[in-house]
């Protein structure tokens, strides 16, 4: 029992089998006891061994070692058993001390340190205790990460296998959402956009608006935020697209003008005329599929915007991951980087400066 106190004292012989089953309770209640080996210590997984000998019995985490001039010990305290109430949270990931969290991440060079870099930030955004700072970081880190592994098929297999299993599905959803995004921008840009890049609303106003569109028209809210995610980065890019389209949601003029209300650029606005079309497309009655087309209609859209969708419906925090992605622009001399506060009336050539 803990507190009780050991001394030595002569006992008349103890039939074998007793001693076997006193010194077995003692091993379970975790009591450090002498030994006549040599070192007079007992090592955790000779403990361990002898006692999984024993049917139904399991062996303590560990076993303190036990100086030979020892009087008395105390029995630490047993935790109990993990439960679905209580189990630990899993450690926090990290790439090492001193991350600088306001830093732009950079992707690794090779297969297998990307894989890790994958890893580590889908752990940080899946974990609950993540500051806002670190969802910011990690869910930076996961973009770059997807954005280098969509150019690099021939590593696929590399970084798959080193993965964690449960995390296979997720980078797979990941690319292949990129990989279809990819495809009408094969030749890279000589110039950078006639844009200006802003702050999004924060994650939990941006979620409560997708709730409203949902709540409103019954389009699911995890296929608004993957089509503002898709369109704008959540919001960041205020310009418009090459086809005439504007705001978050980038609405054609002539379809604003017939789905729309309010103002255009107007996160609240748009994201709630937005649902109105997808709902009008049968988004709101199950036919999402043919709702993104009507949106988009290009069936690379519909997938990659699905692929999305379905990642934040698996898990809401993947969305988390998501509003920290930022904006990339594919250049001739590599991707560029354009941060908040980035602003041009005019499309203008790229230079190396541009990289960063």
């Amino acid at each position: 029992m803990p507190g009780a106190r050991a001394t030595r004292i002569g006992l008349p012989p103890v039939p074998r089998r007793l001693l076997v089953a006193a010194l077995v309770a003692a091993l379970a209640a975790g009591v450090a006891f002498e030994t006549n080996t040599p070192d007079s210590e007992v090592s955790t997984s000779a403990t361990s061994e002898r006692m999984s000998r024993v049917p139904g019995l399991r062996a303590p985490a560990a076993v303190a070692p036990v100086a030979e001039a020892a009087e008395s010990v105390e029995s630490p305290p047993v935790p109990a058993p993990p439960t679905a109430g209580n189990a630990p949270e899993p450690p926090p990931a990290t790439l090492g001390t001193g991350l600088d969290l306001a830093a732009v991440p950079v992707a690794a060079d090779d297969p297998v340190a990307l894989a890790e870099q994958i890893r580590v930030a889908e752990q940080a955004i899946r974990l609950p205790s993540s500051t806002a700072e670190e969802l910011a970081y990690y869910g930076h880190l996961q973009q770059v990460a997807y954005r280098v592994l969509t150019d690099r098929p021939e590593w696929d297999a590399t970084v798959t296998a080193a993965l964690p299993e449960e995390l296979r599905p997720v980078m797979a959803a990941n690319l292949g959402a990129g990989r279809e995004l990819a495809r009408p921008h094969s030749k890279p840009q000589t110039k950078l956009p006639a844009w200006k890049i802003v702050e999004p609303l924060p994650a939990a106003e941006l979620r409560a608006l997708y709730e409203e569109g949902e709540a409103t028209f019954g389009v699911p809210w995890e296929y608004l935020a993957a089509v503002n995610l898709t369109e704008t980065r959540m919001g960041r890019i205020r310009g418009l697209s090459s086809a005439g389209a504007q705001g978050p949601m980038q609405f054609i003029p002539s379809t604003w003008a017939v789905y729309g209300e309010g103002d255009i650029n107007d996160p609240h606005d748009a994201i709630l005329s937005a649902a109105r079309y997808l709902a009008a497309n049968g988004g709101g009655s199950g036919n999402l599929p043919n709702a993104l087309f009507r949106y988009n209609p290009v069936q690379w859209y519909v997938d990659a915007v699905t692929a999305y969708a379905e990642q934040i419906v698996a898990d809401e925090r993947a969305f988390l991951g998501y509003h920290a992605w930022q904006v990339y622009y594919a250049t001739s001399l590599g991707d560029v980087l354009l941060p908040v506060g980035y602003e041009s009336a005019e499309r203008r050539p790229v230079t190396p400066a541009d990289l960063g």
